[in-house]
C-alpha cells in the first residue's frame, strides 16, 4: 500500500478494551543484547502510554533485530564488505544482507512503537491516564566542553532563546539523553 501510514484509530475508540496497566516482562527467549535493548526501552515507552501487554510481542521482534543488527555490524567490521568467491566472483558478504534486513525490520517495528520523530507525532503519547501529551516543546541546546573544562550549553544556531534571566520557561522539564545511548 502506498502512501503515509493513517492514523491508529483504535486507541482513541470508546469501546475499545482496556488493558491491564502492567509493564510487560521482557521474554526468556531474547538474546543478552536484545535484553538490554528491552531494558533501555521498556519502562520509557509504558511510562509514555505507547507500551502495553498487547504490544509485548511486538517491542520484542525489534529487540531481537536489534540484536542480530548490533551482530551483523560487529561482524561486519571483522570482515569486508565483499567477499572473492573460490570461482574468483566477487560477492556481498552475508553479513552485510542480514544487517540490512535487520534495519529493515527494526524501521517498521519502530514506526509501530513511536520510536521515529515522524512516528513519534502519530502514536498518542499520554500519561497512561487520558491526559494531555507529555511533550509540549523541545528546545534544542549544543553541549559542549570549553577550554577551561567547563561543560557549556547553548541554544542551537537559529534557534529563539528562552528570555534572558528566567534560565528556564515555567513548567519545563529538562530531560537529558541517557548515558547508556
Amino acid at each position: 500500500m502506498r502512501g503515509r501510514k493513517p492514523p491508529a484509530r483504535a486507541r482513541d475508540h470508546p469501546d475499545a478494551p482496556v488493558l491491564a496497566e502492567v509493564l510487560p516482562r521482557c521474554p526468556p527467549h531474547l538474546s543478552a543484547v536484545a535484553r538490554k535493548e528491552w531494558r533501555r526501552l521498556a519502562t520509557p515507552l509504558f511510562e509514555a502510554g505507547v507500551l502495553t501487554l498487547a504490544d509485548r510481542a511486538a517491542l520484542a521482534a525489534y529487540c531481537q533485530a536489534w540484536g542480530r543488527w548490533v551482530e551483523a555490524e560487529g561482524k561486519l567490521a571483522e570482515t569486508p564488505a565483499l567477499l572473492k568467491t573460490p570461482s574468483g566472483y566477487v560477492q556481498q558478504s552475508p553479513w552485510l544482507s542480514i544487517a540490512n534486513k535487520q534495519l529493515e525490520i527494526m524501521g517498521r517495528y519502530m514506526a509501530e512503537l513511536g520510536l521515529t520523530p515522524v512516528s513519534r507525532s502519530r502514536v498518542a503519547v499520554t500519561d497512561g491516564h487520558g491526559a494531555p501529551p507529555l511533550i509540549d516543546k523541545i528546545q534544542f541546546v549544543v553541549a559542549y566542553q570549553d577550554a577551561d573544562g567547563t561543560i557549556r550549553e547553548e541554544p542551537m544556531p537559529g534557534i529563539a532563546r528562552e528570555e534572558e534571566g528566567s534560565g528556564r520557561a515555567p513548567g519545563t522539564t529538562r530531560i537529558d539523553l541517557d548515558p547508556r545511548l
